[in-house]
């Protein structure tokens, strides 16, 4: 197992990692790219998920789910103010408008504004990950040579969009096709890890875990996973704890108090779910 990623794969920005799950243990391929230049995995001929944290289209929504709110006190809350100045915002003080004419001059700053608006550049594309896969199913092979042997054949996949890509096959050997340390992926020992109760929990594993979930998630569109692991949810919460309780400090005495009151079960539970979904969603192949 390489220590850190070769100087081969940083040059077609690329890397090999070696994916355990319950089923067995393989290798495939993962790179980072802007969302603007790969068109995700086509998944239009898997069977549609079933998602239990999703509510059903024809399902109505009760009146007890619907929140009760005060529109005034939302206001005071909203702009910061006392109730005087949020009743003048709401409209509910002095009713009477004054009128200015509107002059040349107005109409070109607001012309120059609107200008200015269009002009502004769209939001920087954010980095996503793209795996070796084929129909909304990543292909992992269980030997490195089988991983060698499919990369340089004509067989179709996700990863042939990148421009690189002819380049690569052709260059890529089998001794290159070595995982680096953080490329190795153990989620077959998750859920046992999470059983053996708070003080066997190991940080490196569960974290490491949650990234190449998160990852897979995310390239094969697999919806149950992403809100499963989305930000505020419970394992992201053991996610945020793990993590803060490995970095010491006040914050990490903090952090290992949140983790004891983390249920076990539903963390092993949850996590049972996410390796079952993601499992479903794997081509294996010699």
């Amino acid at each position: 197992m390489a220590e850190e990623p070769t100087e081969f794969w940083s040059g077609y920005a690329m890397d090999p990692v070696e994916i355990a799950l319950p089923a067995g243990s393989g290798f495939t391929l993962r790179a980072y790219r802007t969302s603007d230049a790969v068109t995700p995995t086509d998944v239009s001929e898997r069977e549609p998920e079933e998602n239990p944290f999703a509510r059903k289209p024809d399902e109505p929504l009760e009146d007890e789910d619907l929140p009760d709110f005060d529109e005034d006190e939302l206001t005071r809350q909203a702009l910061g103010e006392d109730s005087d100045d949020a009743d003048k915002a709401a409209g509910k003080g002095d009713t009477s408008v004054d009128l200015e004419p509107v002059t040349d001059e107005d109409s070109a700053d607001d012309a120059e504004d609107a200008a200015e608006t269009e002009e502004e550049p769209a939001a920087d594309a954010e980095e996503v990950p793209l795996f070796l896969s084929h129909k909304g199913k990543v292909l992992i092979f269980k030997s490195t040579e089988g991983l060698l042997d499919f990369v340089k054949s004509d067989a179709p996949h996700d990863l042939r969009q990148l421009a690189e890509w002819d380049e690569f096959a052709e260059a890529v050997t089998a001794d290159e096709i070595e995982p680096a340390e953080d490329d190795a992926y153990e989620l077959d020992l998750v859920v046992e890890n999470l059983r053996g109760g708070h003080d066997a929990w190991d940080a490196p594993l569960l974290l490491s875990a949650g990234e190449v979930a998160r990852d897979l998630a995310y390239a094969l569109r697999l919806e149950t996973v992403l809100t499963m692991l989305s930000p505020g949810s419970p394992l992201d919460d053991l996610d945020e704890a793990l993590r803060a309780a490995s970095a010491g400090g006040i914050g990490g005495f903090m952090a290992k108090r949140r983790i004891r009151k983390i249920g076990a079960q539903q963390a092993s539970l949850g996590w049972r779910t996410v390796i079952g979904k993601i499992s479903s969603a794997v081509d294996w192949r010699d």
